[in-house]
């Protein structure tokens, strides 16, 4: 019915010679959300959301809980700290290189062993979303679906992910290398110039490993909104091809 009425205007105002661009390029600016909005009914948009999201977030996790998941993408590799580069650095010239690479490996591959943990939250996140998330992320940025997980899942996962980073890093000796690495840094003469080198490393490792998760989803996202090739199932390219 909207769109009869639209096109009804329209050919009247075509026939009355009143078409001026500029009102027309208002008109069809008006009307774009009015036709989108008739051709999706409400359940399509909300199904076709919740797979766009199903889709990207088991790709993202998928991509990142892997060896070198995190380790192997330059995009969301964990480096050191920033404020114990430099100790770091000095201790890569005095001949401690290879502990230093050995405690970088260390924080990814407990970020990658964490990463699975997220995908029973995403589902959660999912499967509570309403109609109006639905048409604020199909209508968002290429980012909308992601900052939507990212606000409601992130505190959650911080929770789930830390311990899991803690003991993986306890594990593999990370923490013990790093307290190593510091205390010789620390006994260098002038190092205490340098400034402080204490930090809580399993909250370092824990933030970084989400920030890197949420990266990739959002890449995955960005895929499906502007990839028609992303798009693997009809109903991910009915909702989408109708942007």
């Amino acid at each position: 019915m909207k769109r009869l009425l639209l096109f009804a205007c329209l050919a009247t105002l075509v026939t009355a010679g009143e078409c001026r661009a500029g009102f027309l390029d208002e008109l069809t600016q008006r009307a774009a959300p009015l036709l989108q909005g008739s051709a999706l009914d409400d359940a399509t948009v909300v199904k076709g959301l919740k797979e766009a999201l199903a889709t990207g977030t088991e790709r993202a996790v998928n991509a990142v809980a892997k060896p070198d998941g995190y380790f192997g993408n330059q995009l969301v590799k964990i480096l050191l700290p920033e404020k114990i580069r430099t100790a770091a650095d000095v201790l890569g010239t005095l001949g401690y290189r290879k502990q230093v690479d050995e405690f970088v490996l260390s924080m990814n591959r407990a970020a990658e062993k964490a990463a699975p943990k997220a995908a029973g939250l995403f589902g959660d996140a999912v499967r509570q979303m309403t109609f109006d998330d639905a048409k604020k992320i199909l209508n968002g940025g290429d980012r909308a679906a992601t900052t939507f997980l990212e606000g409601k899942t992130r505190s959650k996962l911080f929770e789930e992910f830390k311990p899991v980073i803690a003991k993986s890093m306890s594990e593999v000796g990370t923490t013990r290398a790093y307290q190593e690495m510091i205390g010789k840094y620390e006994a260098l003469p002038l190092a205490a110039l340098a400034g402080g080198t204490s930090l809580d490393l399993d909250t370092y490792v824990t933030d970084k490993a989400l920030d890197g998760l949420f990266t990739m989803l959002g890449q995955e996202e960005k895929k499906i909104r502007t990839n028609p090739a992303a798009r693997t199932t009809e109903l991910l390219k009915t909702v989408f091809g109708s942007k």
